[in-house]
């Protein structure tokens, strides 16, 4: 017996993989799944420019000490930072610190932006919304195109 009843009508999403593109991330956003977290490691400064939607601020400095007081270890958690090293040096702390699913988002922001990925702060405020941002019909249509696209 399945503790999935939907298992049939809604695809599980495939495992979190140790390093992520944005359009794997984009995907599950779309996709409506909850159940992860994205952190973004860069300080405080730099993330109220402009994040991730959604993105949580744990600047490398206190990310131990934060994420194991406000996450689950088995949580799905993608880390993205100033660059791909930052990025590595924040999973690889969580890793240690006994987080068992997390996966490094390459390119960051920017790679994010390139693929239209819905940002916030204060930065990013000032730049238009996307044509999709609040319409589920073109989000819808925009996520069978990024299923379709070889990654």
């Amino acid at each position: 017996m399945t503790n999935n009843p939907l298992g049939r009508i809604i695809p599980q999403q495939p495992p979190i993989e140790p390093q992520s593109d944005a359009h794997a991330l984009k995907s599950r956003l779309e996709w409506g799944e909850p159940a992860f977290t994205i952190l973004d490691v860069r300080d405080r400064s730099t993330y109220n420019d402009g994040h991730i939607m959604g993105a949580m601020a744990m600047p490398i400095e206190d990310l131990v000490d934060r994420a194991s007081s406000s996450l689950e270890k088995s949580r799905d958690i993608y880390v993205y930072g100033a660059g791909d090293e930052q990025t590595s040096q924040a999973v690889n702390l969580l890793r240690s610190a006994g987080f068992e699913r997390v996966s490094e988002l390459k390119g960051g922001l920017a790679a994010w932006k390139a693929i239209g990925g819905p940002t916030e702060g204060i930065i990013e405020s000032r730049t238009p919304a996307g044509a999709d941002d609040y319409n589920v019909v073109s989000r819808m249509q925009n996520h069978l195109e990024n299923q379709r696209k070889e990654v």
